[in-house]
């Protein structure tokens, strides 16, 4: 037995497709959607709120958590984690548990950088916020943008940098990534300039998945990078023998630059949203940027107005963002 999801804009339309599956399938329309594969989903006006909070007293209670102390964020600033050796007592269990902080990064975006890093702190973490999830909210402009943020050289033992990227459409954030870069940056710019290259590979099969639904965005996808290096990189030519040593894959994103398919701009590091997913930051950095993805508590039911900071904090920020030219 499976169970699907259909969701569209139009009632009408969804009860059409309902009853053409109802023809050549037994099926059973459970009603509206609460509970899938462990995401809870909470509706407000506006929007809805998928949280993990059943799943995080499932884990908490596996690992003997359920009453440890809470802390306010998943990682220390001064950590030296990757620097950490030993065996586990229990590796099953290690690696278990961490498969299923995987899985909770599907609605929590701000332990993205620390799940492969420390596992009993953001067992700590989750039980402090366990009703935290990402809001969605569904009236707001259709505009695709991103924030590409690198640490360079942040792991002590390879010295590769760790590439970190969150992508909005609307107010909403619907894609983010913390990973290790394949290969040692000789420099910050390089660093970046490799991070801007995943971004961009990521938005442009969004905009496949987009069109292939029938949504056609009317301006092309916007990019914010806090390094000025790296973004000279992909409008000028004259840097390009200063960097022969960057695999060509990445220099696609002067190709979608030059075509107009991609528009880049400067953000000051302080308004830099993807710091979350390549650093440890203080609590009160990690708070501001957690809101800013849309991770929090479910809203009230019958909230009025805006309830997402997001789109103040890109008001906010118009008189931090320069374009590159």
């Amino acid at each position: 037995m499976d169970d699907i999801i259909i969701t569209g804009s139009s009632d009408e339309f969804i009860s059409d497709i309902i009853s053409g599956l109802a023809k050549e399938f037994a099926m059973k329309d459970l009603g509206p959607l609460h509970f899938f594969l462990g995401i809870e989903v909470h509706y407000f006006k506006g929007g809805i709120h998928l949280s993990q909070g059943k799943y995080v007293a499932e884990l908490l209670k596996k690992t003997n958590m359920a009453l440890a102390k809470p802390v306010g964020r998943p990682l220390a600033q001064k950590h030296g984690l990757q620097l950490a050796t030993g065996n586990t007592a229990d590796a099953p269990l290690y690696m278990s548990v961490v498969g299923s902080l995987q899985y909770l990064c599907l609605t929590r975006p701000d332990i993205s950088h620390a799940v492969n890093l420390a596992v009993k702190r953001i067992l700590r973490y989750v039980r402090g916020t366990s009703n935290y999830g990402l809001r969605l909210l569904a009236r707001s402009p259709l505009t695709l943008y991103g924030f590409s943020d690198a640490d360079w050289g942040g792991c002590a033992i390879t010295r590769k940098s760790t590439t970190g990227y969150s992508i909005y459409l609307s107010a909403n954030c619907i894609s983010w990534a913390s990973r290790k870069q394949h290969t040692v940056s000789r420099s910050s710019a390089e660093a970046e300039y490799r991070a801007l290259a995943s971004i961009a590979t990521e938005m442009t099969w969004i905009i496949y998945i987009l069109n292939d639904i029938g949504v056609y965005l009317k301006s092309a996808p916007t990019l914010f990078c806090d390094n000025i290096s790296a973004l000279y990189m992909r409008v000028n030519p004259v840097l390009h023998a200063r960097t022969k040593h960057v695999e060509m894959d990445y220099h696609f994103v002067r190709e979608k630059v030059a075509r107009g398919q991609l528009v880049t701009h400067f953000v000051r590091t302080k308004d830099q949203l993807a710091d979350i997913h390549t650093k440890a930051l203080t609590k009160q950095e990690f708070t501001r940027f957690r809101s800013k993805l849309g991770v929090c508590i479910p809203p009230p039911h019958k909230l009025e107005g805006k309830c997402c900071e997001i789109e103040d904090s890109c008001m906010d920020m118009k008189s931090s963002i320069y374009e590159i030219t």
